[in-house]
């Protein structure tokens, strides 16, 4: 997918946009399913080509890990690690480039060498020069709900009348009142609701379950990243992460039969097909592999 394509799709009422897979690469050394995997710049570009080659329409880069528990990372080290990798995709592959991050520097700095998409889990809130610049740039931008920081967001997260639901769609409503103030144009924005971060099971599970009800009351189109993550392998039973595809499909399946617009995932050729299948039910018939 070129970002023209991606652009294009963005206008795309639901009915008509298909849904997409974006593959995760983490640059980093302690990232909490595939940490130090892909830590330099020749292995993780390798992955990116694989995840190419197994069906990914973008690739989310990122170089700080946002497990829980993660501490922050230097603006000046996300660029080392990212830089080298964003530049061979975009010399060598034809792929939208993400770039996951809440630095403006960072975001600045990948935008210059090819990024396309800016995916900001603090959605605008941990750098106030973040949203300006994406208005400056006239990039898409992701912008996600969490409660607390990456440090905090799982001691114990609680929310008013237990309504998670309606503490996310405020939050976002919310985002987005504020990023188009900053001159950011609403069709150029994303919502992903935060699975994980800053949620217990019952809430990631009512997140999910509610996924049409959502994306159609925020009138956006709907990352949902459930690749993976801890409450699979509560559920499961299955403490390592890799292991977790089984899960990982089920959740992929249900958020794409529900409307999920973009699914974040590591596993980029068994969740392409995982989508495939979906929107084959869906139609009624075999959707092109080619097909955005």
């Amino acid at each position: 997918m070129t970002t023209e394509q991606f652009d294009h799709w963005l206008t795309l009422d639901p009915p008509r946009r298909p849904p997409l897979v974006m593959g995760v690469l983490n640059v980093t050394p302690d990232s909490f399913s595939d940490g130090g995997k892909f830590s330099d710049a020749q292995s993780a570009s390798d992955q990116a080509a694989r995840m190419v080659e197994a069906g990914a329409h973008l690739i989310d880069i990122g170089g700080e890990s946002t497990r829980p528990g993660s501490q922050t990372v230097a603006a000046d080290e996300q660029i080392r690690r990212v830089l080298p990798v964003l530049q061979f995709i975009r010399n060598r592959l034809a792929v939208v480039c993400s770039i996951d991050t809440t630095n403006a520097l960072v975001a600045r700095a990948a935008l210059d060498a090819g990024a396309h998409l800016v995916n900001d889990i603090s959605a605008g809130r941990d750098d106030p020069a973040m949203l300006p610049l994406v208005a400056e740039r006239g990039v898409p931008v992701v912008l996600m709900h969490m409660l607390g920081t990456p440090q905090t967001m799982q001691e114990s997260p609680v929310y008013p009348n237990d309504d998670v639901i309606g503490a996310v769609r405020q939050f976002l409503h919310e985002r987005l009142n504020h990023a188009t103030t900053l001159g950011i144009r609403s069709d150029r924005v994303l919502f992903d609701p935060g699975i994980g971060f800053g949620k217990t099971l019952e809430h990631n599970l009512s997140l999910i379950r509610e996924t049409r009800a959502l994306s159609t009351a925020l009138g956006r189109p709907m990352v949902v990243g459930v690749s993976r993550k801890r409450f699979i392998g509560a559920i499961t039973n299955e403490p390592e992460p890799a292991q977790r595809l089984f899960g990982t499909a089920a959740a992929v399946a249900w958020c794409v039969a529900n409307g999920a617009a973009i699914v974040r995932v590591h596993d980029v050729g068994p969740m392409r097909q995982v989508v495939q299948m979906t929107r084959a039910i869906q139609n009624g018939s075999a959707i092109p592999d080619d097909a955005p």
